[in-house]
């Protein structure tokens, strides 16, 4: 008898133990999803438009493509003298050739954001198009993800925190979700469309949560590596086996030969990066931006994403190739693990690196993002309405006389 009684009361403890975590797990889930809740939606929302951001654009800007043509591409130091009148006296940035059936993309932009864009044909200068970038419209939806279209020093913690509390929520989401017993565990993967509102809205926050976390993690730890500086640092920290995060540095040109300035300098760096491209592949050209500053050359092998780039700096002056330093420095194939998962960063956040399925991954991961505090919200307020049942009076029993004695 003693060991029944110890054995139940060992039960009831673990019982109790379960029901206390779920209980506080359920209280985080509920008060962080209402604090953080309007941010992903907007986050969600954004996040669904930047997934098919080049697709989009390709549809909508004609100007991007050109007629291909057999003749070689204007070198740099033409284009940029057709596109500079359009920077207001400014000297252009870069120029980049995206494809032989593409416009080259002549940039400026400054520390003030002035963002600006001439696309030229490359086969004869001709201008066609020049846009202000801070007027875009996916520009305009990127500053507002990153953002919220504050100053970066404010609005970026707000995003960075809200995502922050989004992949706690995701996590408290998981372990209310977990079924208790197999009867529990055939209603968690299934939506009952045939049910009651309330009972469709409750498995769409549960059902499709659970689904899509998996790939909501990777979108939210990849916003938080620009979100705080703290935890890009602890990313690369442990992908590198405990190596610190170097800072992206230029290597410096020898000022004390100025003399042997050459025409053109980009002109031959162009010829370098032209030399390394091979048929779909897209390269260009960065200029100095101070006088100290060397000369930065580009080949990207994968044209649509951003991380698989060889990146080459000259000296502005004797044209000798330099070493630089950061994870952006070098090529794409001998960079370390880490560096290598640090330039996947964006492609990652927006599926790109998975090609068109990881970007309709990314919509659909962002669409529920989008939806979870609505529906949470919704669960929420019906439970707070919801009128408690009616417990039926107890009936006094009949004076039998002395307990335990028939009457």
């Amino acid at each position: 008898m003693f060991n029944k009684k110890a054995d139940q009361s060992g039960k009831n403890k673990k019982t109790n133990g379960k029901s206390a975590v779920k209980l506080i797990t359920g209280w985080l889930h509920l008060w962080l999803g209402l604090s953080s809740g309007v941010i992903v939606l907007f986050l969600g929302i954004t996040g669904c438009i930047l997934a098919f951001e080049q697709e989009i654009r390709s549809i909508t800007q004609p100007y991007l493509y050109v007629q291909e043509q057999g003749t070689p591409y204007l070198p740099p130091s033409q284009l940029k003298a057709v596109s500079e009148k359009y920077f207001d006296g400014k000297k252009a940035a870069g120029i980049e050739y995206p494809a032989s059936n593409k416009s080259a993309v002549v940039s400026y932009w400054d520390e003030e954001e002035n963002y600006k864009i001439v696309y030229v044909n490359p086969y004869t200068g001709e201008v066609l198009k020049a846009k202000n970038m801070r007027k875009d419209f996916f520009r305009i939806i990127l500053d507002g993800h990153f953002y919220l279209w504050l100053p970066p020093q404010i609005g970026q913690p707000i995003v960075a925190s809200a995502t922050l509390i989004f992949v706690i929520m995701m996590i408290t989401g998981l372990i209310l979700w977990w079924p208790k017993n197999k009867a529990a565990r055939k209603q968690r993967f299934s939506i009952k469309f045939n049910a009651k509102w309330r009972r469709v809205n409750y498995d769409l926050h549960n059902v499709l949560g659970f689904y899509m976390t998996w790939v909501c993690i990777f979108i939210a730890l990849t916003g938080l590596v620009w979100g705080f500086e703290w935890f890009a640092k602890s990313v690369y920290f442990v992908t590198s086996a405990g190596k610190t995060l170097p800072p992206h540095e230029h290597p410096v040109s020898d000022t004390t030969a100025i003399a042997s300035l050459k025409a053109n300098p980009g002109d031959y760096v162009y010829t370098l990066m032209s030399d390394k491209t091979k048929p779909g592949e897209s390269f260009g050209v960065y200029y100095p931006a101070t006088q100290t500053d060397a000369i930065e050359g580009f080949v990207n092998h994968r044209p649509g994403t951003y991380y698989n780039a060889d990146y080459y700096h000259y000296d502005q002056y004797t044209l000798e190739e330099l070493p630089a330093t950061g994870v952006y420095a070098g090529s794409f194939k001998e960079a370390g693990l880490a560096d290598k998962i640090a330039r996947m960063n964006y492609d990652i956040h927006v599926g790109a690196v998975l090609g068109i399925t990881g970007k309709v991954l990314a919509f659909l991961g962002s669409l529920i993002c989008a939806s979870l505090p609505v529906t949470g919200f919704l669960v929420w307020r019906g439970r707070r309405k919801k009128k408690p049942k009616m417990v039926p009076e107890k009936r006094p029993a009949p004076d039998n006389g002395a307990i335990g004695l028939p009457a």
